[in-house]
């Protein structure tokens, strides 16, 4: 726990946060960092209290000018274990902005408000060695604990840095390659004889290229780490890093390899990741498949949402560009022809399968990807795993297959052939064309409408499945009435007393103080935050949390509970760091009562 550093926003692993120095400090951010305003001058916010190795230095008085890296003893990356523990540091309790050097084996036996990897030079460049180290030793320290890797950071490799979690790197890399020669970019490491002009804008290159020497391509290299950085905290406030990490990190391999083995790594990254956000996702290349937003919304559709339209024939439809997809051209054809009398289930890349229900929630109306008309072997396999695993559990008198052929129909014959199910195919060249969708009303001629009443209902249920978990439809609104015109739904009791509201913008209910009663009583897991007796006006701090169900995630609706107020709110953090931390806004309070 720190009283010095504070984190701000998230973006998955990666946050913006403040190092509180005499001198404020936003991060991700250079340790050392030239000064714009002053051509030569180097703002430090690290002081280094000396290595252990051969004598013990004397204490360090510190301040609260910079961060005081407590003396310690460095030990490169592979150290055995045997050899770690006869050597490790112990740390005194201090009352400056302190650090301490760990290996991932000992993260956690040191409270700090900044943690230094020791030997991290060892990991960077071996994707494998990086992610076990970082996340061993973040999921060791608490939540509000600064990481700090000395003597790694690129241009080039920085994105990534911060991407799986580094919030302080320092320029030595960069300056080292600058001295030798090396002239960084975001994508290359050029040998600077070999460059004809500079091709870049920082104050270092603007000079003639003849003039240009390895002390300047090191203030260069200072600067194009500095830019890059810039850039990537205005990914992480635009909640865009992961759309950019993915072609950044192609810059080289093992950068590639660290953000696949993350993905792998999906509790890490399934904990930090919102569940809800304003920014478009960006399906740019097949690995944003293995995207947590994408793989939660696939494992939620098959195992918590609950069919509940599955009294009629099912259609499966493609998706369209725009989004949400009952607002685009094709998908009101599609409606004309089926005027309610089925259930309608878009297929898209990369997303899986959207009831139609689900189309406002977040990722479904929040994602745009590359339409090429051609369909990849591994779109192909996981949307066909989502259809069959969706349609395991379900009882559809009929499925209508009005899809195109190119990939649709391939999945569609994949996934009947598996289950063992007959598909009705009624695209005739192309769904938009009055021969196919002449077809698709023919086919569901006999069946009834669907009343509207019908049809808000179990939406506002299948959303609640879907946010809360499976069956919390049925217990928390088993007899609602609706207002409002969708997408502008609010959910009321038998009493008219309102439980819930359908948030347009991310396609969740936000629950009002009675919505969160009947959550509470109710047999489905409560997402709880228990704070000290006090009430909360707008939002509840990280140091009034007694306690939090460690399930929550950003973007959570969470229960407000302590011995002066009940309420309900939005989590900003997630329950591990809820407790961890001692600084930031942890819940957006909506509603509160006074008990």
């Amino acid at each position: 726990m720190t009283d010095y550093f504070e984190v701000h926003e998230r973006d998955g692993a990666a946050r913006l946060g403040e190092l509180r120095l005499a001198e404020s400090v936003p991060t991700p951010a250079l340790v050392d960092d030239v000064d714009a305003d002053t051509p030569g001058r180097v703002h430090t916010v690290l002081a280094d209290a000396g290595g252990r190795w051969p004598s013990e230095p004397e204490p360090p008085s510190g301040d609260d000018s910079a961060v005081t890296i407590l003396p310690h003893r460095g030990l490169p990356a592979g150290t055995p274990e045997e050899v770690a523990e006869a050597f490790a540091d112990d740390y005194p309790d201090v009352e400056f902005p302190s650090g301490a050097v760990v290996s991932p084996r000992s993260a956690g036996d040191h409270a700090a408000d900044l943690t230094v990897l020791s030997g991290a030079t060892g990991y960077v460049g071996h994707g494998s060695a990086f992610v076990d180290a970082l996340t061993t030793v973040k999921d060791a320290v608490p939540a509000d604990t600064a990481l700090y890797l000395p003597g790694v950071a690129t241009p080039r490799n920085v994105a990534t840095l911060v991407y799986a979690g580094v919030d302080l790197v320092d320029p030595h890399r960069a300056v080292i390659r600058g001295t030798e020669g090396r002239y960084l970019t975001t994508d290359e490491a050029y040998f600077l004889e070999d460059l004809e002009e500079l091709p870049c804008a920082c104050p270092a290159c603007q000079q003639p290229r003849d003039t240009f020497d390895r002390s300047d391509c090191a203030e260069h290299n200072v600067h194009a780490l500095a830019a890059e950085l810039a850039r990537v905290r205005r990914r992480v406030r635009d909640g865009r890093l992961r759309d950019y990490i993915e072609g950044q990190a192609r810059q080289d391999n093992w950068l590639t390899a660290t953000v696949r083995l993350l993905d792998q790594r999906y509790g890490y990254v399934e904990q930090r990741t919102p569940l809800i956000r304003r920014a478009e996702l960006a399906a740019t290349t097949e690995d944003a498949i293995r995207r947590v937003e994408i793989q939660r919304f696939a494992q939620r559709v098959t195992e918590r949402y609950v069919p509940r339209f599955d009294d009629r024939p099912l259609v499966l439809v493609p998706c369209s560009a725009r989004k949400p997809y009952s607002d685009s051209q094709s998908h009101k054809q599609y409606h004309d022809a089926i005027q309610w009398r089925a259930h309608v289930v878009s297929m898209t890349s990369p997303i899986g399968v959207v009831p139609q229900e689900l189309e406002l929630t977040y990722p479904a109306q929040h994602y745009d990807s590359v339409v090429t008309g051609n369909w990849s072997a591994n779109e192909i396999e996981f949307v066909s795993r989502v259809l069959e695993r969706y349609l395991e559990g379900t009882d559809y008198p009929e499925i209508i297959a009005h899809v195109p052929g190119e990939g649709y129909r391939e999945i569609c014959e994949n996934v009947a052939d598996s289950l063992g199910r007959e598909f009705t195919y009624t695209v005739r060249d192309h769904p938009t064309t009055a021969d196919s969708l002449g077809n698709l009303a023919a086919e569901l001629e006999g069946w009834d409408t669907y009343q509207k009443s019908t049809r808000e209902h179990r939406t506002i249920k299948a959303i609640a499945d879907y946010q809360f978990g499976a069956g919390a439809g049925d217990e928390l609104f088993p007899d609602i009435g609706t207002q409002g015109r969708y997408p502008q739904l609010r959910a009321d009791d038998a009493d008219g007393e309102q439980l819930a509201a359908l948030a347009q913008q991310y396609g969740v209910l936000s629950l009002t103080t009675a919505g969160a009663r009947r959550w509470v009583e109710s047999d489905v897991p409560t997402k709880t935050v228990e704070i000290e007796p006090f009430v909360p006006h707008g939002s509840v701090l990280a140091p009034g949390i007694v306690d939090a169900s460690d399930d929550i995630r950003v973007g959570d609706e969470v229960v407000v509970t302590g011995d002066a107020a009940f309420g309900v709110g939005r989590a900003e953090m997630h329950g591990a760091e809820m407790t961890s931390s001692t600084r930031g806004i942890a819940v957006q309070m909506r509603h509160t009562e006074e008990l």
